[in-house]
């Protein structure tokens, strides 16, 4: 099947929460934030900004009538700051007035007296002073010190790794509308609509039930909408509440960069102990997470780092600790990865300080201690149908690593002030959320008297095409032609208490209830087939809009089938619930089996390096990848080429930079860089590995959305060989992203 929204994006018709049509008495909202990091409010004025025709009103935390609180995993972030502000960009009042050019310039109107407080920007400078989120978390296997003691070589470093923003091409935004009886609609662009459901009975101080919450779909959301979404729908339910009137609040890309969260930086350090074999017997690392001002999603990213720290290795004995360090930044929150890839670069720059200093090629280390079946990880979980090791001698052997390498050296040779630099990157990652209570799904599936299927789940479309998939296995199961599917938006009314669209679970969770919901309905259809076929139900089978017999077509059709089971009364509706098993994790012991399975992978990039002015170009990226069975290998390409240059972007240009008064400074697109298409590899060539794939990913097709990022981190590596190629004594640095104004540094070190 077809991406089904690629007709209509393309025609410019596929609709997004700004696209709707609004009331007549519909109003524009606007907030206003803190031009200050840190400090008491000593005062607000709001007088002229209240005075201005148009105005409506001005809404502050004096005005919520639950509790001002849209704080997740810790309840430590209000709506709306009371006394203190926490970083540059938090909300403290919402303008509602007729116009967004009376609500901006209302804003402009608004002053305020802060009196400022020390200010904390780093993860290093929170850890000095104890400013923590929570305490830390360690995952331990087997005794390090013993092993460090015991090993042949032993190496620390220390590696950072910048944020990242977001950009998801639809800004942050919400169309709230009231209902009858004081209840309350809201269109959000959210991938969480159960968590904007919650937060917003808990700020507007009524029940879950009283609120609707209805996602179209998102213009994408890269985990930025998975909890940040909620405060801007909140702050417009609690206008709606007090106004009785609709209220439409969409984010400009400034106040979008300003005021939310992104990619957590991470300044890490680490220690690496190996045999003279190669096989690394001991790893230790600190991760300190710059969380920002408040808990958002940051404890269970930290857990993830945790969950990824050895990658795709097997090492026996292991100490990672993880601290999520409080800052005055704008709390950060999901990115695709969500933690794995910090974890990830920094076994691979301790891999890659081991190599440099011992004389030998990365690649050496990293494949004498790939993940083997049976191996454990590190908390706790043995690992099965491990793929670590196939996808990297497939990708050595289909791609011609040995050639490749030659290649380079001659170039190399031939050329002084052109370099070439090549790398591996293997990946292992882990699919489910981390937190086991939220691995669960729902499907509502109708079948209609005409016989065409409505189907909701709790899966929000952001360009993963998972509506897609849902309708692909509504169509396997069913049998019937596309033309009678249609997917429904994703509803809290329709489907309730749903896990957000997130961690690369969306489809395996929603296409396992989608698929339980039809084969709760093709039984029972199967029996009234049966009567009028006076067949047997073992030999009745449903493909292409007739019922077959034996493998043989009969003279009935879908639609019959529909209309017959209709006058027998036979339920054409089912809802089902979807829960992944085995799943489990103890968080006292640190120990369990977290995970459904594992996304295998291995990535060849070779860079080139322009030594004079110190760009590069990114010559190709050659994928094995683990897709399982793929129940649509065109999608699946897809987000492999698009979550890999979200990577290289991420390790190569994407610069999050703030001042030390904890002002974003990279705040638009004229100083903030993603790739284009001159940054992007020349060519992208992906190879799917051939498996059997796994029994709780859906059709067996496994979850693709988050693991080919960490393709990207290759790029890095490749980068820094080809500098170390032209400069010999360049000291190799894990400071991401690799800039050119890094590469130029780097080239011309002494």
């Amino acid at each position: 099947m077809k991406n089904i929204d690629s007709f209509t994006h393309v025609r410019g018709e596929s609709l997004f929460v700004d696209d709707l049509i609004s009331r007549q008495d519909a109003l524009i909202g606007l907030c206003f934030d803190s031009p200050k990091a840190h400090g008491k409010i000593i005062s607000v004025d709001y007088s002229k900004a209240e005075a201005l025709e148009g105005v409506e009103r001005i809404f502050t935390y004096k005005d919520v009538l639950g509790e001002n609180q849209i704080g997740g995993i810790i309840p430590d972030e209000p709506l709306w700051a009371e006394n203190e502000v926490h970083f540059w960009g938090q909300p403290i009042a919402f303008i509602v007035a007729k116009t967004d050019a009376i609500a901006k310039k209302a804003r402009a109107l608004i002053t305020i007296e802060i009196e400022e407080l020390p200010i904390i920007t780093t993860a290093k400078e929170a850890k000095e002073k104890g400013s923590f989120i929570n305490a830390p978390r360690s995952f331990n296997l087997g005794e390090t010190a013993t092993a460090f003691a015991n090993c042949n070589f032993v190496f620390e470093g220390e590696t950072f790794s910048n944020g990242q923003e977001h950009l998801y091409l639809e800004t942050q935004g919400c169309y709230v509308v009231p209902q009858e009886n004081g209840s309350i609609k809201i269109t959000s662009s959210t991938q969480g609509p159960t968590q904007v459901q919650k937060i917003a009975a808990r700020v507007l101080g009524i029940s879950m039930h009283k609120i609707e919450v209805d996602v179209i779909r998102l213009g994408g959301g890269f985990g930025g909408k998975e909890d940040q979404a909620t405060p801007w729908a909140v702050m417009a339910a609690v206008a709606v509440q007090h106004l009785n009137k609709p209220v439409k609040y969409i984010l400009n890309r400034h106040d979008d960069m300003r005021m939310t969260g992104k990619r957590h930086p991470y300044a890490s350090s680490f220690k690496i102990g190996l045999t003279k074999d190669l096989k690394i017997e001991a790893f230790e690392a600190e991760f300190l997470q710059n969380s920002g001002a408040a808990a958002d999603l940051s404890p269970a990213i930290a857990e993830r780092t945790l969950f990824h720290a050895a990658n795709s290795y097997f090492i026996p004995n292991v100490k990672t600790t993880v601290y999520s360090c409080k800052t005055n930044l704008p709390p950060n929150t999901a990115f695709r990865g969500f933690g794995g890839p910090q974890g990830m670069f920094v076994i691979e720059s301790a891999i890659a300080k081991a190599a440099d200093a011992l004389g030998i090629d990365k690649s050496k280390i990293q494949e004498a201690n790939l993940l083997e079946e049976n191996n454990e990880f590190s908390y706790g979980q043995i690992a099965k149908e491990v793929q670590a090791k196939n996808t990297w001698f497939s990708a050595k052997e289909r791609f011609e690593l040995e050639k490749l390498k030659k290649e380079v050296e001659i170039f190399n040779n031939e050329n002084q002030l052109y370099k070439k630099g090549i790398s591996l990157m293997p990946i292992a990652f882990g699919i489910s959320f981390t937190n086991t209570s939220m691995n669960h799904a729902r499907a509502l599936i109708h079948i209609y008297q005409d016989g065409s299927v409505g189907v909701s789940t709790g899966a929000v479309e952001m360009g993963q095409s998972v509506n897609t998939k849902m309708l692909q296995v509504t169509q396997d199961i069913l049998g019937i032609s596309a033309s009678k599917l249609k997917i429904e938006t994703t509803n809290t009314t329709r489907v309730a208490n749903t896990s957000p669209s997130a961690a690369s679970s969306t489809a395996d969770l929603n296409g396992k209830a989608v698929e339980m919901a039809c084969n709760s309905l093709i039984k029972r259809l199967t029996t009234v087939a049966g009567k009028i076929l006076l067949s047997s139900e073992e030999k009745i089978h449903f493909k292409k809009d007739f019922i077959f017999v034996d493998g043989k077509k009969s003279e009935l059709t879908w639609n019959a089938l529909i209309a017959q089971a209709m006058l027998e009364r036979v339920s054409l509706s089912e809802n089902a619930h979807y829960a992944t098993p085995i799943i489990n994790f103890d968080k006292t012991k640190e120990k369990g089996h977290p995970f459904a399975y594992h996304v295998y992978g291995t990535a060849i990039t070779t860079v080139t390096v322009d030594c004079i002015r110190g760009i590069y170009e990114i010559e190709n990226v050659k994928i094995v990848h683990d897709f399982g069975k793929s129940m649509n290998i065109g999608i699946d390409i897809g987000q492999v080429e698009g979550a890999l240059v979200q990577g290289i972007g991420w390790m190569t240009m994407e610069e999050i930079s703030y001042n030390n008064e904890g002002k974003l400074l990279s705040n638009s697109l004229s100083t903030y860089k993603i790739p284009d298409i001159f940054s992007s590899p020349k060519t992208i060539e992906t190879i799917p590995l051939e498996t059997d794939g796994n029994e709780m990913a859906i059709r067996k097709s496994k979850a693709v959305g988050e693991p080919p990022l960490m393709y990207g981190i290759g790029v890095y590596f490749a980068i820094q060989q080809a500098v170390k190629e032209f400069n010999p004594k360049y000291k190799l640095k894990f400071h991401a992203p690799f800039t050119p104004e890094k590469v130029l540094m780097g080239l011309y070190e002494r």
